[in-house]
């Protein structure tokens, strides 16, 4: 393609309009359509609606396309640039191509100094990808994410955004294994795995339907309610997590109180300091 005078030597070439994009085929529009007006029912003002819409056209497709988000401009008379200014705000909105599990470690501060850094790094190189890349035979995409409230059984890894605690380099690679096997894994916390597409629509506000799903997505585990129970003058819980080398060692508890049996040498950044804190607040 040539270019004009003006865009010369600035390595920057118009080329043509993009191309609207194409519909849905017949079939899968109306069956779309319904589910879009039941969505669309829930909200006094339809424009509420988009953020479960775009979770809806991405359990189509495994992420939001352009066709995806032509559908729904139309189904709530916005035009195609108010729905794309939104899909591009909100990172759970994928728009490329992804795995049938998205595998996210959260680096923010604390997971990181954990062990949430070398857990990534070493990712990266076990299943030879970057960040926000897939595995070529489409199981796994992998992505460092913010923080997700778990800082309590720091480092944390999420899968379809359900919770895997206390992580370690090792425990994080048999993981991401067992997933691209098809070996059956359970989050620490919350319902069973189900593939990314499926998440999208339970996102979406459609009923999770398998047996025990919603029976087993529960609440929040011990650690995170130590504060609560101070607050109700309860007897403060065992610790949950040992002690650092060199502190005060209590009595180790009979249980590990975090809801998840991974080893506790998480901090590979430190491996002379592998735990938490040498007490809890409040002991």
């Amino acid at each position: 393609m040539t270019t004009t005078p003006s865009e010369q030597g600035t390595g920057v070439s118009l080329g043509m309009p993009q191309l609207p994009a194409p519909d849905y085929p017949a079939d899968v529009r109306a069956r779309l359509e319904v589910d879009a007006k039941e969505v669309i029912a829930r909200y006094p003002g339809s424009r509420s609606a988009l953020l479960p819409l775009l979770h809806l056209v991405q359990s189509e497709e495994g992420h939001v396309t352009r066709t995806g988000m032509r559908f729904c401009a139309e189904m709530l008379g916005l035009t195609t640039a108010e729905v794309t200014a939104v899909a591009t705000f909100y990172t759970m909105y994928r728009r490329k191509p992804s795995g049938d599990y998205q595998v996210g470690v959260c680096t923010n501060t604390l997971c990181a100094v954990m062990g949430g850094d070398a857990i990534f790094d070493e990712l990266k190189q076990h299943l030879g990808v970057g960040n926000d890349e897939t595995t070529e035979d489409g199981k796994i995409t992998l992505e460092h994410i913010e923080c997700n409230a778990a800082c309590d059984f720091a480092p944390v890894v999420m899968v379809n955004w359900e919770f895997f605690d206390n992580q370690t380099p090792e425990s994080a690679k048999q993981l991401v294994d067992d997933l691209r096997a098809g070996v059956p894994v359970e989050p620490t916390r919350g319902a069973p795995l189900c593939t990314y597409k499926e998440t999208a629509r339970i996102l979406a506000g459609f009923p999770d339907q398998r047996p025990g799903a919603v029976e087993a997505s529960g609440g929040a585990g011990p650690a995170s309610l130590i504060g609560l129970r101070l607050a109700k003058g309860e007897e403060p819980q065992p610790r949950v997590v040992h002690p650092r080398a060199g502190g005060p060692q209590d009595e180790a508890p009979a249980e590990h109180l975090s809801s998840h049996d991974a080893p506790q040498e998480t901090s590979a950044s430190d491996p002379a300091h592998p735990a938490g804190p040498a007490a809890e607040e409040g002991e």
